[in-house]
């Protein structure tokens, strides 16, 4: 039989899938996937019950409801001083990774080179090879995740078409301050590139920071194409709402994309969307401050056990050394080890990079975005496999 398509073909199961069914089969506290836990706001899920009740139930609109869009444009006129138009500037897409690939697939040309920042989200890479793009990766080192300028400025050339920005960061947490953002803002502007900027942990920014998009900085409103997410902004992750925001003149091929991809999205979820957006902003601040104190409780257990923890400015993940428990093999044996034998799972940071063999090897990620009571469960249980407990 003829083959399948070379690129998909060739990679793997996620290795979230992996190693959530690894979890599930030895009875594990899964902090591995992150699957937010004790954080769905009550009126959220109540107006989407409704609303799928009431319908109505047919398609609606490619673009999205305009109550949602509005919903999206007032948000970032609330917190950004972003003035959007929402008929020409926002769409909706079902989950951030369509939004990804809406993009991708509508902006990259056969030979564009697109730079990423690794470790890295683990869609960026296929789809950016699946549209014909040439990936061009630069690294953020731990333990302090500092951006390479001079590595990143020589990543960029004439054959650049795009960078794709994600901050604040998965896996890493790290949050670009204005200053990294203004010298990424500068290469876009000179070598006459976008921006895709993956924004979908932009409520998760903690210890006083505030998320700042690279949209708003000064020549890029018409560079960038932002995305969001409902599904990390409301801990709603099976909904897949996520939405892009960008200039008429670079939504226009995007939403082409997206017609031939999912089309739409359920109304009731919209609607609910649009409902949770419209509430108090206060309601999204409280977010960051609920998941830090989840942070800090799990940092400190892991600390307490020896691991060393890396700062983690945003997202809901931490990043640990495992040498420090002794741990003397690669990162994925550590994540398989820990789930086997003490019931407790993370998933290695070797998985976002491009070149597995020749990543970091020692690093795992825990999410803490969980009930307190299963964090401080894996904390027992990785205390009492490392014999510190």
């Amino acid at each position: 039989m003829k083959a399948a398509n070379a690129v998909l073909s060739s990679y793997g199961t996620t290795i979230f899938t992996v190693m959530s069914k690894l979890a599930q089969e030895h009875g594990a506290v899964n902090l591995g996937q992150g699957f937010p836990e004790g954080l769905e706001p009550p009126a959220v899920l109540r107006a989407a019950a409704e609303a799928a009740e009431g319908g109505p139930h047919q398609y609606p609109p490619m673009m999205g409801i305009p109550a949602l869009r509005q919903a999206i444009a007032a948000h970032d006129r609330h917190f950004y001083s972003l003035d959007l138009d929402p008929e020409t500037e926002v769409m909706v897409t079902s989950g951030a990774t369509e939004a990804l690939a809406d993009a991708l697939f509508g902006l990259i040309e056969p030979g564009d080179e697109v730079v990423l920042i690794e470790p890295l989200y683990d869609s960026y890479l296929p789809i950016v090879r699946r549209a014909g793009g040439i990936p061009r990766t630069v690294r953020i080192e731990p333990p302090d995740w500092t951006l390479p300028r001079e590595a990143l400025a020589a990543a960029f050339s004439d054959r650049t078409k795009a960078i794709i920005l994600n901050s604040p960061t998965n896996p890493s947490g790290t949050v670009f301050d204005t200053d990294e953002l203004a010298f990424i803002a500068d290469l876009v502007q000179r070598h006459d590139t976008y921006a895709i900027c993956d924004e979908v942990y932009e409520h998760l920014v903690f210890d006083g920071r505030r998320h700042v998009p690279l949209m708003t900085l000064p020549g890029m409103r018409d560079r960038c194409v932002r995305i969001g997410s409902a599904g990390k902004t409301f801990s709603l992750t099976s909904w897949k709402v996520g939405y892009i925001v960008a200039a008429p003149a670079l939504l226009t091929p995007i939403a082409k994309t997206h017609q031939f991809l999912t089309f739409t999205t359920p109304t009731c979820l919209q609607t609910a969307v649009a409902f949770g957006l419209g509430q108090d902003p206060a309601v999204l601040d409280q977010l960051a401050v609920d998941m830090a104190a989840r942070r800090d409780r799990l940092a400190t257990g892991l600390r307490g056990i020896g691991f060393p923890v890396m700062d983690c400015a945003g997202t809901y993940f931490l990043t640990v050394d495992i040498r420090g428990v002794g741990f003397t093999g690669t990162d994925e044996e550590f994540c398989r080890h820990i789930t086997v034998e003490a019931g407790v799972t993370a998933v290695p940071v070797s998985a976002f990079y491009q070149d597995r063999a020749a990543a970091p090897p020692h690093y795992a990620r825990f999410c803490f975005a969980k009930l307190d009571s299963a964090l401080d469960e894996a904390v027992r249980r990785l205390g009492q496999h490392f014999g510190t407990v």
